[in-house]
């Protein structure tokens, strides 16, 4: 399970990636077999797909890689504001090229692998054999997804002590899995996050939500150039990324090779099923590790003239061929925004909290935490005083306030798309943001009459005690 270095003029990246090999290196593959590139989900990296390694299925039919992306798990790299999906696109490519790799069958879970993958057929469609696209996102993020990740990275960002980050983190496991039963996946998560993505690494968190909040949907002409075999696999449950979105990529997808198949599920446990059975279906392909057969500063060359050629921009094509940040398409406005962005959550960022211990490992389970307040729920989320005819009574009920928004404006019961000027507004927001602002009370009138009012001495208009009558007052 080695890094590989990227060389890369202005920027620097390494990627870890691990494999099943026996020496945990692509050396050790065997070449009768094909080879599959797992992305991980959003969030988390390349350790969190040890079930899909682990599986017979996959794991001694085909040689399985997976990287860490750029931003998450034992990856490094220099934070940037010019780091979009195509960015992500060309690390994977460059990576591919440098560990001499076969052309794959990709696998790829959510929003930032599935835009990357996309984006790298199209520009290099030889290092492609299949792609197998789970969760499809939106093409922009939905607007109630947007304000809510918008909150919770400063919650989670500028949490000041264990509470606080837990409850924030425990936020984002319900919106990314639904679950708030399951107190071991919730742990999980939860002490992955304190192990990696802490407040003292928030810009590695604040680079990837920028890469999500900020993207910008492919074009008909971008998807033309897919011409492999597509299986999507959807969550017809998921909130965050709905079954309708699926069906519309399916649709667009006109040139892929064969029919683009679309399976809804209710369970994770049968992606690798659905998988394997789609793999069967295609052509056995080999892995022999050889060089490439372009040299890869001109096939890089050709690749930028490509994205030149699918966004409309000329000057794409004159760009440095030894950067990986030359494949950015992120527009100069958003890129300065990005960069007050990154500056500002670099502000204090040496005094931001910690939650691990002293050994380096998270200090209690997220379970194990004390909840000592009458208000604190049960693994359903209902407190010790909810009864059944309460807990139906606000199931029931319906609000007559005009002042007050529907569920669905605030809620996973929205579909509207987040809009260019949204975004913009969203980037604005977060860079304005005062952590030490917190709700004042303002007092007005004599300090004297609030201090005796507060000890419950009663006091005239003037702010004067009034005299004891008859031993009360």
């Amino acid at each position: 399970m080695p890094y590989v270095d990227i060389p890369s003029r202005g920027d620097y990246v390494s990627l870890w990636y691990r494999t099943n090999s026996v020496y945990g290196n692509v050396g050790s593959f065997d070449p009768s077999k094909p080879t599959i590139i797992m992305l991980h989900p959003l969030f988390l990296d390349s350790t969190w797909l040890q079930r899909h390694f682990d599986d017979p299925r996959l794991g001694l039919q085909y040689n399985i890689i997976a990287f860490d992306q750029r931003t998450m798990g034992r990856s490094r790299c220099r934070p940037s504001e010019l780091h979009d999906c195509y960015v992500d696109a060309a690390d994977l490519a460059l990576a591919m090229q440098a560990l001499f790799l076969p052309a794959c069958h990709f696998l790829a879970f959510e929003c930032i692998a599935v835009n990357a993958v996309l984006r790298l057929t199209a520009l290099w469609p030889e290092l492609v054999l299949s792609l197998t696209l789970c969760n499809v996102p939106p093409p922009t993020e939905l607007k109630w997804v947007f304000n809510a990740y918008d909150e919770l990275l400063q919650l989670w960002c500028y949490a000041a002590d264990l509470d606080a980050f837990e409850h924030a983190a425990s936020e984002v496991v319900t919106f990314m899995t639904g679950e708030t039963s399951n107190t071991d996946l919730q742990d999980a998560l939860i002490a992955y996050w304190e192990a990696w993505t802490p407040p003292t690494k928030r810009l590695r968190i604040v680079e990837l939500v920028n890469i999500m909040m900020n993207r910008t949907p492919l074009t008909q002409k971008e998807l033309a150039c897919i011409r492999c075999p597509v299986l999507i696999i959807q969550n017809e449950q998921s909130d965050v990324a709905p079954l309708t979105h699926a069906y519309s990529l399916q649709k667009q997808l006109t040139n892929a090779k064969g029919e683009v198949a679309c399976f809804p599920n209710k369970s994770a446990s049968i992606v690798n099923q659905t998988f394997s059975k789609f793999l069967a279906t295609l052509p056995k392909a080999r892995s022999d590790l050889v060089p490439p057969k372009v040299p890869v500063l001109e096939r890089t060359k050709m690749a930028l003239r490509t994205l030149s050629d699918l966004v409309g921009e000329p000057s794409y094509a004159q760009r440095d061929p030894r950067s990986i940040l030359s494949f950015s398409c992120v527009a100069p406005e958003v890129a300065r925004s990005q960069l007050e962005n990154l500056r500002f959550y670099a502000r204090d960022i040496e005094n931001a909290y910690c939650p691990l211990g002293r050994d380096g490992r998270p200090m209690r389970k997220y379970s194990e935490r004390q909840q000592s307040h009458w208000f604190h729920g049960d693994h359903r989320g209902m407190s010790h005083i909810d009864t059944a005819s309460l807990s139906m009574a606000q199931k029931n009920y319906k609000s007559q306030s005009p002042e007050r928004p529907l569920a669905g404006q605030l809620t996973a019961n929205g579909n509207d798309l987040v809009t260019e000027d949204i975004a913009q507004d969203g980037r604005m927001r977060r860079t304005t943001f005062n952590t030490s602002a917190v709700e004042k009370q303002v007092v007005k009138g004599s300090m004297t009459k609030v201090v005796t009012q507060s000890a419950g001495v009663k006091t005239n208009s003037q702010g004067n005690s009034l005299p004891k009558v008859g031993g009360f007052t």
